[in-house]
């Protein structure tokens, strides 16, 4: 059976949301983390993209700059990330986690990856390589499309 690119985004569609809210549904539970899909996002963003500006950030999130900006204004009031002015050009900033806020993100990275890895362990071998491959071909579709468009 083939499977057309139209039924591959329709269950795309509708699994990533499922995952998400379970991923949402167990960060919240670890109120101790104390950190939104949001925050956490944007964390895990700008420390991959040490120096990132608040649109690049407001770009990888699909939110507003404005929305970006007050998301920003409360991790680092809490800590957890800087911003410094850029050296050549004052209208812009640039965004740095703090290791306090790594210490954070590590720490919901961990603990999200073993509710995962757990939630997996009934997945047979095969599947999980099923899976596996299936995340590497849309980490390389997704990739793809959004490199073409910076």
């Amino acid at each position: 059976m083939t499977v057309t690119s139209e039924e591959s985004a329709r269950e795309l569609l509708e699994v990533v949301p499922v995952v998400m809210r379970e991923i949402r549904s167990q960060m919240r539970s670890r109120r101790s983390l104390e950190l939104t899909i949001p925050q956490f996002r944007t964390l895990a963003f700008i420390n991959r993209n040490k120096g990132s500006s608040l649109y690049e950030v407001s770009d990888h999130m699909g939110l507003t700059p404005p929305s970006v900006s007050n998301l920003v204004d409360g991790l680092i009031e809490r800590g957890m990330m800087t911003r410094e002015e850029h050296p050549t050009d004052r209208r812009r900033v640039r965004l740095a986690v703090t290791s306090h806020g790594r210490a954070i993100l590590e720490t919901a990275t961990r603990e999200t990856l073993a509710y995962l890895a757990e939630k997996l362990s009934n997945v047979t071998p095969d599947n999980r390589e099923v899976i596996a491959k299936a995340m590497e071909i849309l980490r390389m579709t997704f990739a793809r499309s959004v490199r073409s468009r910076s």
